[in-house]
C-alpha cells in the first residue's frame, strides 16, 4: 500500500477520533472527496473526509504507523 502524507478529518460521531487528522492513501482521500465513499485511515478509523485537516492534531496512532512504514 502506498501511503501519502495527506491528512483528512473524521466526520462521523464515534468519539475522540473525530478530533484528529488521520493519515490515509492519497488516492483514496481524493476519491472519497469526489464520491463520498468512506475510506480507512492507517489507524483503522473509517470515515468520509470532508474538512481541511490543518486545524486538527495528527492522530498519534496514524503517525506511529506512518513512521514505521518509512
Amino acid at each position: 500500500m502506498k501511503v501519502a502524507e495527506s491528512q483528512s478529518v473524521a466526520t462521523t460521531k464515534s468519539g475522540d477520533q473525530d478530533k484528529f487528522a488521520h493519515y490515509a492513501d492519497k488516492a483514496d482521500i481524493v476519491e472519497a472527496f469526489v464520491t463520498g465513499v468512506p475510506i480507512m485511515a492507517l489507524c483503522g478509523k473509517i470515515w468520509i473526509p470532508t474538512r481541511d485537516p490543518d486545524g486538527f492534531a495528527v492522530c498519534e496512532k496514524c503517525k506511529e504507523i506512518y513512521e514505521q512504514l518509512q
